[in-house]
């Protein structure tokens, strides 16, 4: 009875942090676009937001398709949306726009203006051609250390873009639609990183400006908050006195292993990062500097009924020390572990969605706008229409072909947790 009396608020945890889980603005069958400038079609920001989406959420029913465009601002985007969007059909959209339309200039009203008035002809295109859902963002920011500009300097710069950032959260307030605080979140974590890791640490890229993926993790941070993810990954209540449980999206197996160890088969994964914890040209090395993993990423392991004042766990092929309490309270596996099970698997995730969105840029690029110069003729020359009909397919079909290769490797990670007291 006293046993049972102490698990209680560890059950009471478990069951709440089961029932109070945010709803995402993604609906079913979510079709996400990501939008945006040469930032975007660098493709390692959509490349994470895509990525968690099918990994770390456990839905199936999403799909991404990035559409970056180097050097655009928001007015050649609503110029090429509605033809471009054709080739995918999203209902949920992230734009980032701003990093050009600030002209790279110190800020001034006509500036503001026109980011303005293109970025709500971006809006409004994009409610016209079904999108339900976006999150707006706002443009990221510049490294003073990095950014070189005959006509400003990166300081100054900033505050322009600081500008743009407040008419792009007015625009979604205005739209009542979420704002994804892009420029925030990466200067933030800008100073912090530096500080502790020297001026020399370019998270912003080479050029202050394309963000290394340190820089585009903090992107990515931005935009999956703004879709409204609480970034529960999974609760696994390990019991050394009796039964263990886990939530959602994690299945603890009948299998018999040595005392205080438990093997878990998990359909929902924690987001993986590089190996290198100290270069900008590793996401791994902004972690430590922003709530990522507090905010998108926990998988936290309670562990009830130690004898013992501490505990050593060992995940994979990597053992830590932790006290009775923290095991109590709960540690959350990703923050903790710089290794883990799911990261061969992870890495082959994010290299298959590279590959996807690396075609989509070449689709979109080189083939989709074009269609749109021989959209009139098309309209009056049946030939020409059916061929353009043919090769509309074929695209559509090869796209579909790299999906299914993404969604292959989405396959259940098998792994094991040992807890052992320590005397």
């Amino acid at each position: 009875m006293k046993f049972a009396m102490r698990i209680l608020p560890y059950l009471a945890v478990f069951l709440a942090a089961l029932s109070l889980r945010a709803e995402s603005i993604l609906p079913a069958n979510a079709r996400v676009a990501v939008i945006g400038d040469s930032i975007t079609e660098q493709k390692l920001y959509s490349k994470y937001i895509e990525t968690y989406l099918l990994a770390c959420t456990g839905r199936k029913d999403i799909k991404v398709f990035q559409f970056g465009w180097s050097g655009e601002r928001a007015g050649g985007f609503a110029a090429r949306l509605e033809n471009d969007l054709a080739v995918f059909n999203p209902n949920v959209a992230t734009t980032c726009y701003g990093m050009n339309d600030g002209s790279y200039k110190p800020y001034a009203p006509e500036i503001g203006a026109e980011y303005e008035k293109n970025m709500r002809a971006v809006i409004a295109e994009l409610k016209k051609v079904g999108v339900k859902a976006m999150a707006v963002g706002s443009p990221g920011g510049v490294d003073p250390d990095f950014f070189k500009r005959p006509t400003i300097e990166g300081s100054l710069y900033n505050q322009n873009l600081a500008q743009l950032r407040d008419i792009a959260k007015k625009l979604a307030e205005e739209n009542k639609q979420p704002f994804a605080n892009v420029h925030d979140t990466m200067m933030d974590a800008l100073p912090k990183s530096k500080a502790a890791l020297s001026k020399e640490y370019a998270p912003f890229g080479g050029d202050g400006f394309h963000p290394a993926p340190s820089g585009q993790l903090l992107m990515a941070q931005a935009f999956l908050k703004a879709l409204g993810f609480d970034g529960e990954i999974g609760v696994i209540t390990l019991n050394m006195k009796g039964q263990s449980n886990a939530s959602e999206g994690h299945t603890i197996q009948p299998v018999k292993l040595a005392p205080g160890a438990i093997q878990i088969v998990s359909d929902k994964w924690p987001f993986c990062f590089d190996a290198d914890p100290k270069s900008a040209g590793s996401n791994r090395s902004i972690v430590p500097f922003t709530s990522f993993n507090q905010d998108l990423n926990r998988l936290m392991l309670h562990v009830i009924g130690l004898s013992s004042e501490k505990a050593k766990v060992t995940w994979g092929q990597q053992t830590k020390e932790f006290t009775r309490n923290q095991l109590e309270d709960g540690i959350n596996l990703n923050a903790e572990f710089d290794k883990t099970p799911f990261d061969g698997a992870f890495a082959n995730l994010t290299n298959a969605v590279g590959q996807k969105q690396a075609f989509e840029t070449t689709l979109v690029k080189n083939l989709v706008t074009h269609m749109r110069v021989i959209a009139a003729e098309a309209a009056e020359e049946p030939k020409v229409a059916t061929a353009l009909a043919k090769l509309k397919k074929k695209l559509a079909d090869e796209h579909a072909k790299q999906d299914a290769n993404v969604r292959k490797i989405l396959q259940p990670v098998t792994h094991t947790i040992l807890i052992q007291e320590v005397r």
